[in-house]
């Protein structure tokens, strides 16, 4: 008779020396079922081990590979300590032990608790055996789901990873730090996405850098992480910065349980609903200032598509039809955009059709916010009152550091290429090799140099700011005297604006703006 040795231990042994060694308790099984074995004159086929794993783990290797091979029929006994260490699940006792096991030929015994198959009358200790590690697992998960969703009720954060933009505090178990590094990324994200640019467009603009995403990023700190989706890409993409911009970690809240398991018996998770969700405010240092939020989100709600560069348009959302009262939409035509009611054309007498040049509603915008500022603010006492904007230094030196290191990189570029000559005509490389090579390198410098231009664009309009900022006369200017009009000035000052149509003969389209203030 050959029987095969299955021993299992679902808690991790603290007495390991090394990762790779069997735990005690793992030995310890082992030397009983040997020493039983010996006793019974069964010769042993093999042994299987699972160390750290779960009675209800179906996925266990070596229990998988002890199914395959009793399946074969390479031995005759399944021999455990416990039916436990087979399994805690009733389901899969009937499935195997009381019905394919018999079938293939195979005869389980478990020493502790004397289950064995070959015994008819043993058959009804082997099911409450089961039972009793059915209920053993369920009160096990209802326990642990307990003190889970007490500590997220209570602010604490769950979870083997801290999300980009923090780190866990290795003092403080369940609080989070922020990640100077990943969070300057991600508040040039959301600076970006209020200033107009769609989240595609922030995309390219940070892989163009080479700005590893979260998952590349988490690899690089050692951690041993995998994207949810299982793809381990190193490059930006839409969902990733989508999901960013309404993470509300990021003020300084934890929304926590949006997903739980279906039941203990399988770590498939489903969508919970949102007032099940566990919510806790202040819990953490947040990376983004609440006005900044407030304004990400309302552009959020605006679903407004940006233009192929990537950038929204001036009025995207905003500009409503005055006769319908549906959002105009944006068409170019010789190199100037238009805005029109999508009802337009649609059917006679449906809607008169409100059709406007946006350059000409940019006009009457600022128009009319400086005849406001004439007529109800007061200058100098907003200037006493109003403060430059912080952290405009620390992103000015990020992107300094990043040009600096672009620079480098391009100057290794060249090196690599004049070397690359050199081995030609040495004779070291294959004109194949040299050809292959010469290519990588040059498209290396040239990914480097749009980074690096994009960058000093970057850096010259931030320092425009700062200069601007560093006056409080300036920066009420900025607001209230506007030469030209931009998406972000829309957005804090403009809730929507009502276009009319032109009436036959006349020069006058009719606006009507609602301001936010």
């Amino acid at each position: 008779m050959k029987a095969a040795i299955y021993c299992r231990l679902s808690e991790e042994d603290r007495d390991k020396r090394h990762w790779s060694d069997d735990s005690d308790s793992i030995r310890n099984q082992k030397a009983l079922l040997l020493q039983h074995c010996l006793e019974k004159g069964w010769e042993v086929y093999g042994i299987y081990s699972d160390d750290d794993r779960a009675g209800a783990d179906r996925q266990r290797p070596e229990f998988l590979r002890l199914l395959r091979d009793a399946e074969a029929g390479r031995f005759d006994i399944v021999l455990c300590k416990t039916q436990s260490r087979f399994t805690r699940e009733m389901e899969l006792v009937e499935k195997y032990i009381h019905g394919l096991f018999p079938l293939w030929g195979i005869r389980f015994v478990s020493v502790v608790d004397n289950a064995d198959t070959a015994e008819r009358g043993n058959k009804k200790s082997r099911q409450i055996n089961g039972l009793v590690n059915e209920w053993y697992l369920e009160d096990l998960s209802d326990n642990i789901r307990s003190v889970l969703n007490n500590r997220r009720e209570n602010g604490y954060h769950i979870g083997s990873f801290a999300l980009y933009g923090y780190k866990k505090d290795p003092e403080h178990p369940g609080r989070l730090l922020v990640d100077e590094e990943a969070a300057a990324v991600v508040r040039e994200v959301f600076t970006l996405f209020s200033e107009g640019y769609g989240k595609t467009a922030i995309a390219r603009m940070l892989n163009e850098r080479g700005v590893p995403n979260p998952t590349a990023y988490k690899r690089q700190q050692g951690l041993r992480y995998r994207s949810p989706t299982g793809k381990n890409s190193e490059l930006w993409k839409y969902f990733a910065i989508a999901d960013m911009l309404g993470n509300e970690t990021y003020i300084g809240n934890l929304v926590q349980g949006k997903y739980g398991s279906v039941s203990y018996k399988t770590k498939k998770n489903r969508p919970r609903p949102k007032e099940s969700w566990y919510r806790a405010e202040g819990t953490h240092e947040p990376i983004i200032e609440r006005p900044l939020w407030d304004r990400v989100q309302a552009l959020l709600e605006q679903r407004a598509k940006p233009f192929a560069g990537g950038q929204i348009g001036l009025f995207a959302g905003k500009a409503r039809c005055a006769g319908c009262g549906y959002t105009l939409r944006s068409s170019k035509s010789h190199g100037r955009r238009y805005l029109r009611c999508p009802n337009r054309h649609v059917s006679k007498g449906a809607c008169e059709g409100a059709f406007i040049s946006e350059e000409r509603l940019a006009g009457i915008v600022l128009e009319e916010l400086r005849r406001l500022t004439r007529e109800h603010l007061d200058l100098e006492k907003l200037a006493q009152a109003v403060r430059p904007g912080a952290g405009l230094t620390k992103r000015k030196a990020r992107l300094c550091g990043e040009l600096n290191a672009c620079q480098r990189e391009l100057e290794a570029c060249e090196r690599g290429l004049r070397e690359l000559y050199k081995d030609r005509a040495r004779g070291l490389l294959t004109e194949e090799e040299h050809v292959s090579l010469r290519r990588g390198f040059a498209e290396d410098r040239e990914r480097l140099e749009r980074a690096a231009a994009r960058g000093r664009a970057e850096l010259a309009k931030l320092e425009e700011r700062m200069e601007q900022e560093g006056d409080a006369r300036a920066l009420i200017r900025r607001y209230t005297a506007l030469e030209t009009l931009t998406r972000q000035a829309v957005d804090v000052m403009i809730d929507h604006i009502l276009v009319g149509r032109r009436a036959p003969g006349e020069s006058h389209t009719p606006v009507e703006i609602h301001w936010n203030f």
